[in-house]
Formats: structure tokens, C-alpha cells, sequence
């Protein structure tokens, strides 16, 4: 069994309207923007960051951007549902506040003994905050969200399965235990994780499998210290028999991809270097910060990159 994974670094989802997103996770549910750069692999394409004051592992919901990319559609082999932590007793602010900023499909109900409001983001991610006690990360609070109500950081992420065997094993085996059920929902959670530590699956058989695109979770990344403990955990899993790829570069973490028996694709991900390696920390996501091998690009990119401050202006 891995020691080496403490929970999960990341989510990655995929949007169309880089505004839109933009002001959704920042301005609605009052997160940071700690980094506006853009996909390794199609330069024309932001990459998006939020999360709390430092971009911490644990926080750290990105998303790409595609402009002409189409809706997901749900099913299983995927991320159905992505939970943030919030402060006891503040569903009711929350709820106000989503109401006010014009989301609907509000759901308010009880999983796991934990008091939760599941929503979907204007481009469809499947996105809850539930409450939880004595969470001691501490929020980013520059958006207009005091601390008494702030964002923690993810909670759980839930992975929609047509078979749940492999994965639980999987998941046995990246060092989380099986923690209890709730209304046909498996939870396992890493102990003595960072917070961001609970997987949550769901089984549905007779449920197609989902369609990549707006609002669909791409993948989800586990948060390991360094490099070296990234290394042990890539060993074990070649081991174990997993395809899993070389160590990539993504500038503010190293990473390392694989995919789960379900269909769920996984990374492992390096807390080190860090969102600050390119920019001070009190202005983080503040300018637009290329990969160097993309940095040729810069006028061209900043000229076509839809501006992300397009939404906010029209909607304020």
C-alpha cells in the first residue's frame, strides 16, 4: 500500500467561455485566480487555476477553456460530482448567494451525516458544497466571501462507475480506506490526509458512458510532496501493472498520468514548486504566464485570448 498520496492536489475540468468560468469561480464562489496561463498542449487554450490565497494542494480547481467545444454529457467513467468544504451552518448563505447570482437546480440534502448543496456552474459541472466542522485551512478571502463562510477547499470528489471493483481496489492500494456507505455511495478516505482526502463512488450498471466536454471533469490529481515520493509511487504502480506515463513539467508541479479501471483518468501531481516559482505571491493569476516553449507566442495569444474580464464587466 502507498503512504506517499495525501489527497487530491487538483481537479481538472473542461469549459467553453473563459469569462464566464472566470467569473463564476472567482466572483460566485469567491475563489482566487492563482494562475491564467494556457494548455501544454494547444497554447491557443487558457489554463485556468482558483483555490485559496497560495494555490494550495487540496484547493485547486483549473479548467480548460475551449471555445467551441461542446457540452458533456453525464454518465459513468468519470468525475460526476466535484464537493467543497464550507464552515458549519453557512448552506443558507450559500444558498442566498447562489440564488442571487442566478444558479438553479439548487439541491439542499444530507450525505454521510454532512449537510450539502449540490448546483451545477453556468456550463454544466456538477459541483456541491457541504459543511464540514473544524476545517483548519484557511480561505482566501478577497472575493467578497468573508472567512466565517469561505471556501475551504475540495471536500470530495465522487466518481460515477459502471463497475466500482477496480477502482476501490485501486484506491485500497493509493493508501485510502473504505469509511462507510450512504444512499448507494461508497466513501474512502485517506487518513491523515490533507483535507481534500475523501473518494466517494458511485455504481450504475445500466448507465452509459459520459461524453467529454463543457462542465465534464478531465481528470483528477493526487497530491504527493516531491518529486522522489512521486517517483516510489510511480514504481509501485508499473509494478502493480498500470500504464502510466514519464514525469511531465507543468511548471508548478510535476506530473505523472494513468488510467483507472473504471475509465477515470488520474494524475499524480508534486506539491513542489508551487504557483509562486513565476510570479509574487500577493499577485498571483494577475498577468498571463506562458510555458517557455510557448513564450514566442506571447503577442499573438494575448491578441486572440478572449479577455477574461469580458463577463464580469457586462454581468456587474
Amino acid at each position: 500500500m502507498l503512504t506517499q498520496i495525501k489527497g487530491l492536489h487538483h481537479v481538472t475540468a473542461m469549459a467553453r467561455d473563459a469569462a464566464l468560468n472566470n467569473d463564476f469561480f472567482t466572483r460566485a464562489l469567491g475563489l482566487r485566480r492563482v494562475k491564467q496561463t494556457v494548455n501544454f498542449d494547444e497554447p491557443s487554450v487558457y489554463h485556468l487555476y482558483y483555490g485559496d490565497a497560495a494555490g494550495s494542494p487540496g484547493t485547486i480547481m483549473t479548467h480548460f477553456p475551449f471555445p467551441r467545444i461542446a457540452r458533456g454529457r453525464p454518465g459513468t467513467g468519470e468525475v460526476g460530482t466535484t464537493a467543497f468544504a464550507v464552515p458549519k451552518g453557512t448552506l443558507g448563505f450559500w444558498q442566498d448567494r447562489l440564488v442571487a447570482e442566478g444558479v438553479g437546480n439548487l439541491e439542499a440534502s444530507e450525505s454521510f451525516g454532512e449537510r450539502r448543496l449540490s448546483f451545477r456552474a453556468p456550463e454544466g459541472d456538477a459541483l456541491a458544497l457541504v459543511e464540514v466542522a473544524d476545517d483548519a485551512r484557511a480561505p482566501w478571502t478577497g472575493n467578497g466571501v468573508g472567512a466565517g463562510e469561505a471556501i475551504r477547499g475540495f471536500h470530495s470528489a465522487a466518481l460515477r462507475l459502471r463497475d466500482g471493483g477496480g477502482s476501490e481496489e485501486l484506491l485500497g492500494f493509493m493508501g485510502y480506506e473504505a469509511e462507510a456507505e450512504s444512499h448507494g455511495v461508497r466513501r474512502f478516505v485517506r487518513p491523515g490526509g490533507n483535507g481534500a482526502d475523501r473518494i466517494d463512488i458511485e455504481v450504475l450498471p445500466a448507465v452509459e458512458r459520459g461524453a467529454l466536454g463543457a462542465g465534464s471533469v478531465h481528470h483528477l490529481a493526487f497530491a504527493v510532496e516531491d518529486r522522489a515520493a512521486q517517483l516510489a509511487v510511480r514504481q509501485a504502480l508499473l509494478d502493480t501493472g498500470y500504464q502510466v506515463t514519464p514525469v511531465i513539467d507543468r511548471d508548478y508541479f510535476w506530473a505523472i498520468y494513468f488510467r483507472t479501471p473504471g475509465g477515470v483518468l488520474f494524475e499524480i501531481a508534486t506539491n513542489e514548486p508551487g504557483f509562486d516559482r513565476d510570479e509574487d505571491s500577493a499577485h498571483l493569476g494577475e498577468a498571463l504566464r506562458l510555458p517557455r516553449q510557448h513564450e514566442h507566442l506571447r503577442s499573438a495569444l494575448e491578441r486572440t485570448l478572449q479577455p477574461l474580464e469580458d463577463r464580469m464587466e457586462t454581468t456587474r
